[in-house]
């Protein structure tokens, strides 16, 4: 038996030309590091071709790895360091080829015309379940998307008339909806805490097309106090920061969907900026409307982080401080 353990396999692997070693490792070989890092083989590349040798087990899993990365660099599409940390990820357990469906179908092009595309298994997901359901909640940890995407959905239903209108509001300045300390009008104390709802907005749109949407009325950015005793008929409606409603205002923010609408309610359990002994709307709304089939809940993980690759394992150490602490 030991024998076999200790038995090495050899595999190789044929590339088109050069260039595609080069896109391959990336620069300065920053990706080949990544894998000799996480994946245990020798990875050798002379002239176009990749020799792989290793225990049968590491070899199958740098084969999956390399043959799914060959066929996204074939595509035209430019790999990335968190791409090839992630698609290593999934070599692990042999899934990497459930990446070829992620960068099939693009969900929205930017202003400027760059095609938006989910980057994780649990964005696939959360898009899907968006289309499907009217109401979704997207709970995990920042980074992942979760506000971004809704607003990507949002911007396209608008252009496909799906909805006549976005609705865009989160709970004002952390979870108190107490403005009146800030300087200026309503506007100029609202728009700090909707940012990132704005910086969403301008990627896909541009800033002169989200002006425009914000004059006419299709697009309306407010604090959730302002949703109270509206409905909202064909509108397409994101609560941002759901951690931080309390349980009163999540019911009253839910009540109001109206005909022909979606909502999309994004939050991060572990960022609660509510006073102690107030509970969270979005925890307890997990709990009472779990069981409703109609309405989708998708978690994130740290897995689904797509920022700096630093942000993952921040969030990673942080988790486990709670838990020790806990």
């Amino acid at each position: 038996m030991s024998y076999l353990s200790e038995q090495l396999f050899n595999i190789k692997i044929t590339l088109q030309n050069a260039a595609e070693g080069l896109s391959l490792f990336g620069p300065q070989d920053v990706f080949l590091k990544l894998v000799e890092k996480h994946l245990k083989a020798s990875i050798v590349l002379r002239e176009s071709e990749i020799s792989v040798r290793g225990e049968e087990h590491e070899v199958e899993r740098i084969q999956q790895l390399f043959e799914v990365l060959l066929e996204l660099i074939r595509n035209g599409y430019i790999l990335t360091e968190r791409d090839v940390q992630y698609a290593i990820d999934l070599a692990k357990e042999l899934r990497a080829d459930q990446l070829l469906d992620l960068y099939k179908g693009e969900i929205a092009v930017t202003f400027r015309g760059k095609p938006l595309r989910v980057k994780t298994i649990g964005q696939k997901h959360y898009v899907t379940t968006i289309r499907k359901r009217d109401i979704v909640f997207g709970i995990g940890p920042a980074g992942t998307g979760k506000t971004y995407l809704a607003v990507v959905m949002a911007i396209t239903a608008l252009k496909e008339g799906a909805v006549k209108r976005i609705i865009l509001t989160r709970p004002a300045v952390e979870a108190g909806e107490n403005l009146g300390f800030l300087p200026g009008d309503l506007q100029e104390k609202v728009d700090p805490y909707l940012r990132p709802l704005y910086d969403a907005l301008y990627d896909v749109m541009g800033p002169d097309q989200t002006a425009k949407a914000l004059e006419r009325g299709l697009i309306e950015i407010a604090p959730l106090a302002y949703m109270r005793g509206r409905t909202l008929d064909d509108s397409f409606i994101i609560l941002d920061e759901a951690q931080n409603t309390t349980p009163e205002q999540m019911k009253m923010f839910l009540t109001r969907l109206g005909f022909g609408s979606k909502m999309v309610i994004t939050g991060d359990v572990t960022q609660i900026d509510l006073p102690k002994g107030k509970k969270s709307g979005l925890n307890e709304a997990r709990k009472i409307l779990e069981n409703i089939e109609e309405i989708g809940f998708v978690y994130f993980t740290e897995s689904d982080v797509v920022r700096h690759s630093l942000v993952q394992k921040i969030i990673v150490a942080y988790d486990r401080a709670a838990e020790n602490q806990g």
